[in-house]
């Protein structure tokens, strides 16, 4: 038999098993919808006992067929003999048979740990690992490790080079997939690591940081799905084009009951998907952000009412400014805005019968008078106007007015400036989200009408009502705070966190475990010093578990090598992996006179289409994006599932088989942090690298 003859053979021999596998599959698929239908049929017994049995079985059958469903494609990926002559299966579910016997082996479960931490110098019992690589349910090929020659039968058949350097030569596509079946060793301690406090996964470039923790997600979902599923696990990412990127992981791993939002999203009702220039970005990020807005959260508002005339009988009782701010301290005194709403009438009222002296106070008695004034008219319209509950976004929305008089000289006027400008159109950025969450919790929740006083007349009521039918219902924070807690946080890209977004993602994850994703050397956040302080406050009282993952999987050689010069002008102690492999290709550099860069980037775009199978980023300057857009026109409609234009913080976290990087020089000015922008740009790249500017003066840089 030829060698091609044994691998189609070996493959026929895999495809009979995974047929059998998805027929189980099939008939649990078919038992989960029956289970559906029962469920609603239930649901007619016509008693609060059957909807609520109803319920509960839907909801259950329902998972399940979601999870069965989203399985489905390469269920079965990984095969171990093992040299006790047993043969175990892996995949993505666990599947047993009719009799209940294992088929299948969920990835998560004990059994599988061995199929990625045996090696050829610690086999731990397993001869031949085999990575089974199919399309929905066809088996298109497979590749094998022999890790034990000793224990291996004569006939025993090792196909191919071996999986993992087999997946890194693939090209790419649209969005990231599950390693599943080939994680490393080093990539597996960390998914299993203890659920309890914090797990930090460090690392350079390329080395599956985010992969690997949205495998430990996974992982933990399997483990203890009571805890982390009814407590929510929350996975933050630094944009929206990567989140869009990585939503098909957890899905393909068996679980689809994880909350995904990037940093922009993460206040429910907010969505914000710009970043600001780099000199805003950096005010509204750091924590002198804080006593700002606890200024603005207890101050009054411009329109306020600054003091009360009330007639009572023949008397003015006056109210004026300096018995105003003692009164709204003493509300304000352990309490925040919102949550004080139902005293107010009551504490003005008082504060108004204190001065109503002898006989007026003895014609009805206290009760008559609070009766009396809570009653009236101009009584209430003051107080509307005095203590309106805020929301957090109409809040912030006036920042840009008290900006000045609530910093007290803590931002300079470069900041201040940049700040306005960011907030001129009253759209929030990114860097906006952690303000408005901050003053959600400073102001307390706007209080809905059922859950007010019911001693406070109706009148006082209704002036919210109003409010909202006039506000801007686009940007509004409407989740609960009671409901922000998570029983798992999982942050991708740690280390651009500025320390405003920390103390957000520190309130979700007061009593949740954490799983860090980061590598400082790609830090775009200009003060770490700061902003460690702020993730050490976030995670105060929980242990740490350190992994650092040393190899870098995405890279070439030939560019990583351009990559780590790079990072080493900004950061000579960064953490540099070992790539592992060569494509015999050294990245490009094309430098041409101005009047010629739009006609040389086409070109060299047009060569990388040819050049490479998957996915191309053209990546600029942010402020030259719009221009470029237009010469890329054609090429952009044509190849529109494989080239995409970003600007450098937009390529966070993800890969692409080819890389046009335009003006580094540029990208490098754009902010403090440009040469660290820069190395995470060149390091997107997985085959081929072309840069095409008017200069090249950062490579004279280069050690």
């Amino acid at each position: 038999m030829t060698s091609n003859e044994q691998v189609e053979a070996e493959i026929a021999a895999e495809q009979v098993f995974v047929d059998m596998v998805h027929e189980r599959l099939e008939e649990s698929a078919d038992v989960a919808r029956s289970l559906v239908r029962e469920g609603y049929e239930r649901g007619h017994i016509g008693h609060e006992g059957g909807l609520v049995e109803r319920d509960a079985m839907v909801f259950q059958a329902t998972r399940r067929l979601s999870a069965l469903n989203a399985a489905h494609d390469g269920l079965v990926f990984g095969r171990l003999d093992l040299a006790d002559g047993d043969t175990r299966y892996i995949g993505r579910i666990g599947v047993r048979d009719a009799d209940r016997e294992i088929l299948l082996v969920d990835w998560r479960a004990p059994a599988a740990a061995v199929f990625y931490r045996a090696t050829a110098q610690e086999p731990a019992g397993v001869v031949r690992r085999r990575v089974l690589r199919s399309s929905g349910t066809t088996v298109l090929g497979v590749e094998d490790d022999l890790l034990d020659a000793d224990q291996a039968p004569d006939d025993m058949v090792v196909v191919g080079e071996g999986a993992l350097l087999a997946s890194l030569s693939r090209a790419r596509d649209s969005q990231m997939h599950s390693v599943v079946a080939t994680i490393q060793k080093e990539q597996d301690e960390a998914i299993r690591a203890p659920s309890r406090g914090a797990t930090i996964i460090g690392g350079g470039p390329g080395t599956g940081k985010t992969v690997v923790a949205l495998h430990r997600a996974a992982y933990l979902l399997y483990t203890d799905r009571r805890r982390f599923e009814s407590g929510g696990v929350l996975v933050v990412g630094p944009s929206n084009v990567f989140m869009t990127y990585i939503e098909r992981v957890l899905p393909s791993l068996g679980e689809t009951s994880v909350s995904l939002r990037s940093l922009g999203e993460v206040v429910d009702g907010v969505k914000a998907r710009d970043h600001d220039d780099a000199v805003a970005a950096a005010a509204k990020g750091s924590s002198r952000m804080v006593p700002v807005l606890r200024r603005l959260a207890t101050a009054p508002q411009r329109d306020e009412p600054t003091r009360l005339r009330y007639f009572y009988k023949d008397d003015v009782l006056t109210l004026d400014p300096q018995r105003l701010a003692s009164l709204r301290r003493r509300l304000l005194s352990g309490s925040s805005r919102n949550r004080a709403f139902p005293r107010v009438p009551a504490a003005v009222a008082d504060a108004l019968w204190r001065q109503v002296a002898g006989d007026r106070a003895l014609e009805k008695g206290e009760e008559g008078f609070l009766d009396t004034v809570m009653h009236d008219d101009a009584f209430i319209d003051f107080v509307e106007a005095w203590w309106p509950p805020l929301d957090a976004v109409e809040l912030w929305r006036t920042l840009p007015d008290r900006i000045g008089e609530l910093a007290n000289g803590v931002f300079s006027g470069e900041e201040l400036d940049a700040m306005r400008r960011s907030w001129r159109d009253g759209t929030p950025r990114i860097e906006d989200v952690p303000l408005i969450d901050e003053l959600r919790y400073l102001v307390g929740e706007v209080p809905p009408e059922d859950d007010r006083d019911e001693s406070a007349p109706k009148q006082l009521m209704s002036f919210e009502r109003r409010e909202r039918e006039e506000r801007d219902e686009r940007f509004r924070a409407t989740r609960s705070i009671e409901d922000d807690g998570y029983a798992h946080v999982l942050v991708d890209e740690a280390q651009d966190l500025s320390p405003m977004q920390w103390r957000m993602l520190g309130r979700r994850g007061r009593t949740a475990s954490w799983t860090i994703v980061g590598d400082h050397a790609q830090s775009s956040w200009p003060f770490p010093d700061e902003a460690r302080e702020a993730r050490a406050e976030a995670l105060r009282g929980k242990d740490e578990h350190v992994f650092r993952l040393s190899t870098n999987y995405r890279n070439s050689a030939e560019v990583y090598d351009l990559a780590a010069k790079v990072v080493q002008v900004a950061v000579p102690d960064a953490d540099l992996a070992e790539a592992v492999r060569r494509t015999g290709h050294e990245p490009e550099h094309v430098v041409v006179p101005g009047a010629e860069l739009e006609r040389s980037l086409v070109e060299a775009v047009h060569a990388m289409l040819g050049q490479v199978e998957g996915t191309i980023a053209v990546v600029a300057p942010r402020a030259d994006l719009e221009w470029l857009r237009f010469p890329l026109t054609d090429l952009l409609a044509e190849h529109g599932d494989r080239l995409r234009l970003l600007d450098g913080l937009d390529t966070k976290g993800l890969e692409f088989d080819g890389v046009v990087a335009v003006e580094p020089d540029a990208i490098i000015a754009e902010a403090e942090s440009g040469w660290r922008t820069l190395y995470v740009v060149l390091t997107r790249a997985t085959q081929r690298l072309t840069t095409v500017a008017t200069s090249d003066a950062w490579r004279s840089r280069l050690s």
